[in-house]
């Protein structure tokens, strides 16, 4: 177990417990030789330009050989980062990302005259096309999706350029990345015995939850004012991110960046904003709870490092290993073909780097490409929300492990407006399993604290920031700067509205939370997905544990269904209809059941 107070460099860390590397490349040597012959096969791509309406055959190679780039550049790319987010602070491994990102730059640039040729070929040629080649019509879901697309997308020329400043449009956000994961110095949080403990991106999370107030409040602060203390910088990076997004969406001949970012991934802008006109119409539950939490705690004020303070005095101390058997228990309604392969990856294959360390990234994530396995990164601190974020991220790798079993290349990938959904579902059905197999009235409050730590995240903190990231988009279509003070001001003024009277201000600390989650803003509006997707999740596992007709069957062929369907239609597949609010209203429902729950428990006490 790794503790607030000593975490270990890199190479302190048991083998055991790492993420195992050698399962894309058997050495750096082999990766060397696979980076080189992959930068010499880049050009030959180019073998097909202007010769794509000859006819199905040479179509089809041309998007074949695509493929096979994709799938190479992306192996390569995830051996480089399985080091670098373990240690941010390896140059070596920087070096070699940075030498990935460059030729899949070139890849993109190679490559970027396929769907151009493809849009003059002209949709009824390649219908007919496709009824005549049985491999040609699997890129069916393609060609749609680039029919839809295609007033969005540009010549040849434009579309080269754009490949080749993919790479260069990332500085910002690596920028940003190698700040907060690398260079920041955060003060030790201390305790009211005068007990310093060591603060870092993997101990964030476990101090935060602390039962002594004030090694809450010195953590909180602490990573606060160390992003406080550049925020001019992290400012500068944001805007610039934001004036990039500005320009694809005007190269792309969108009318705004919202609609640029939801268009390509086919979801339509009322989505987006049904989602936050639900949320904001449903404040007053989490103002119930934060005053229920007060009264529960004891304190005539709540401030924001106080919101996942323990409301009880056991302390659940749960190993990996068990954190793994009620994980696998949880998830069995799906069956012992997802609970066997889950569990053989996260005991015996390493797909989880699992403790802290020095310079790790923070939080957790799912990582892979097809041929690979889906690795996941874990600051795993042995308590019960570890053990829901394992939960959560192993949902993300099932998803991949299914779609990369079931998909070709062209659909191996997918988005987050369902991928959220996958490891939401999880979390729910090991929440259920462990509410009704125990009965401790001190377990089952420190169960439901984490489903509301979690909602919390997904179901306030991100559609706060989707707000936020709405605002600084519209500024910055309208050419308004964008400094460190007004990103303050916007955060602070959403999360006033948010946390109501229940919760007291801090208009620096709470002004400066976007600056922590670095990747999210970077990813033009990507967070919103994370409420769209708890949403879905709730109402598909609550079919899945009634036992309705098919409810399983669906959800398995919704996992395995990748990129082939669009977003909306994969989810009906599933059982849900994310164009209605009424999953959002559902899951305000189930947080709202949450509070009833504590509230009883807490009365019985």
């Amino acid at each position: 177990m790794t503790t607030a107070a000593t975490v270990p460099t890199r190479q302190e860390v048991a083998l055991a417990d790492t993420w195992d590397a050698t399962k894309v490349f058997a050495s750096d040597a082999e990766w060397e030789q696979a980076l080189d012959a992959y930068a010499q096969s880049i050009a030959d791509i180019e073998q097909y330009q202007g010769r794509l309406a000859e006819g199905a055959a040479t179509l089809l190679a041309a998007l074949n050989y695509s493929d096979q780039l994709n799938e190479r550049v992306g192996k390569l790319y995830i051996y480089a980062s399985l080091f670098y987010s373990v240690d941010t602070t390896d140059q070596v491994a920087k070096a070699k990302m940075d030498r990935v990102l460059g030729v899949y730059s070139r890849t993109m640039a190679s490559s970027a005259f396929i769907e151009p040729e493809i849009i003059a070929i002209g949709f009824a040629t390649l219908k007919q096309w496709q009824a005549e080649n049985a491999d040609l019509a699997r890129y069916g879901q393609y060609f749609h999706d680039v029919e839809r697309r295609q007033a969005h997308v540009r010549s040849a020329e434009v579309e080269q350029v754009l490949g080749l400043v993919s790479d260069a449009f990332d500085s910002a956000n690596s920028t940003h990345r190698i700040l907060t994961d690398a260079d920041l110095a955060y003060p030790a949080a201390h305790g009211a015995n005068g007990l310093e403990l060591e603060l870092t991106q993997g101990t964030i999370g476990l101090l935060v939850t602390d039962p002594d107030r004030e090694v809450r409040r010195t953590a909180f602060e602490n990573y606060s004012d160390a992003h406080l203390a550049n925020k001019n910088t992290m400012a500068n990076c944001l805007a610039t991110c934001v004036k990039q997004h500005v320009f694809n969406a005007r190269v792309r001949n969108y009318s705004s960046a919202l609609a640029a970012a939801l268009g390509e991934n086919n979801i339509p802008t009322d989505v987006f904003h049904q989602l936050v006109a639900t949320v904001r119409k449903n404040y007053p539950t989490w103002h119930r709870y934060w005053r229920l939490r007060r009264q529960a705690l004891g304190y005539d004020q709540l401030y924001v490092y106080d919101i996942k303070a323990p409301l009880t005095t056991k302390k659940l101390e749960i190993p990996y290993t068990e954190a793994v058997d009620w994980i696998v228990a949880g998830m069995q309604p799906l069956g012992e073909g997802y609970t066997s392969v889950a569990k053989r990856g996260l005991l015996e294959d390493r797909w989880v780097d699992i403790y802290p360390n020095k310079g790790k990234s923070a939080g957790a994530f799912s990582s892979g490409w097809k041929g690979t396995p889906p690795y996941i990164l874990m600051n795993y601190n042995n308590d019960i929300f570890g053990m829901s974020t394992l939960a959560h991220e192993l949902g993300h790798s099932m998803h991949s492990y299914l779609t990369w079993q079931n998909q070709p290349t062209i659909y191996s990938n997918y988005g987050l407006f369902v991928a959220e959904v996958a490891s939401n579902f999880n979390q729910a059905l090991v929440r259920n399993h462990l509410f009704n197999t125990n009965q401790d009235p001190d377990f089952q409050i420190a169960l439901i604290e984490e489903a509301m730590s979690n909602f919390h995240r997904y179901f306030f903190i991100m559609p706060i920031l989707a707000q936020f990231e709405l605002e600084i988009h519209e500024r910055g279509q309208r050419g308004e700067p964008l400094t460190a003070a007004t990103l303050n001001g916007i955060m602070f003024d959403l999360f006033r509205e948010g946390y109501g009277e229940e919760v007291v201000p801090d208009a620096e600390r709470m002004g400066i939370t976007w600056a922590t989650f670095s990747g999210h803003m970077y990813a033009n509006f990507y967070v919103y997905q994370y409420a769209t997707g708890i949403a879905a999740a709730h109402a598909l596992a609550e079919g899945v544990l009634a036992g309705k007709p098919d409810a399983q069957a669906n959800y398995l062929a919704f996992l395995s269904a990748g990129s082939s369907l669009a977003p909306l239609d994969a989810l009906k597949l599933a059982g849900v209809d994310m164009t209605s609010a009424e999953p959002v209203e559902a899951a305000f429902r189930v947080l709202a059941s949450y509070v009833d729950r504590l509230e009883q428990l807490l009365g019985n006490q």
